[in-house]
């Protein structure tokens, strides 16, 4: 996968996993990562599917519709990704915290609906829902932070608090920020991350 990785200048810190969002590549979340925690690693990744030039990390079949095929097997391809970046780069596998924007966000959490030892973590801005309708690992000790809008057109409230729920229901602890403003990532959402990431680490 197209990637940039930074190495950091703390070990114990989490590596940053960067996950665009549509449209996106792997450049547009540094400036979240730098101010999330300027000391640790940074892998940036690019989505491997481009919709009407955009890149994205799976397949659509509509605006909020999930092609499930792809996704799973994108969502694979990711976490077989994450194994080799750790050997190639010489980071820790079982430390990984994924912060992801919108179809970033949905990949990150398709990682942890799907495989239990991914991610150690997440920053989440304007997630959905990756999959219903089936048991997630144990994801007991996995820590979460949840950016949503309440005015988001593109992922309502309804289906924020039901990621929440999913999550907790495996064990997560889960804290959710809700912003005012529709789908886009705002200044007061990182700032809440960050918050929260320092409580943590």
């Amino acid at each position: 996968m197209i990637h940039i990785f930074k190495k950091g200048n703390d070990e114990s810190k989490p590596t940053l996993l960067l996950l665009h969002g549509t449209g996106g590549n792997e450049r547009d979340l540094f400036p979240l990562a730098e101010r999330i925690d300027p000391n640790a690693n940074v892998l940036s990744v690019r989505g491997n599917v481009v919709e009407n030039g955009m890149p994205r990390f799976f397949r659509r079949l509509a605006e909020g519709v999930f092609d499930i095929e792809d996704l799973i097997k994108r969502t694979e391809e990711l976490n077989e990704f994450l194994n080799e970046a750790a050997d190639q780069y010489g980071f820790s596998r079982d430390h990984i915290l994924a912060i992801g924007y919108s179809n970033g966000a949905n990949i990150a959490g398709s990682l942890l609906f799907h495989y239990q030892d991914a991610l150690k973590g997440a920053i989440l801005h304007h997630p959905m829902v990756p999959r219903r309708g089936i048991a997630l690992p144990d994801l007991t000790g996995k820590k979460i932070f949840i950016a949503a809008g309440k005015n988001d057109p593109i992922c309502s409230q309804e289906e924020s608090v039901e990621l929440k729920d999913f999550f907790e229901g495996a064990g997560a602890k889960v804290e959710m920020f809700w912003e005012n403003h529709g789908h886009m990532l705002t200044y007061r959402e990182l700032e809440a991350a960050k918050t929260w990431y320092d409580q943590i680490y």
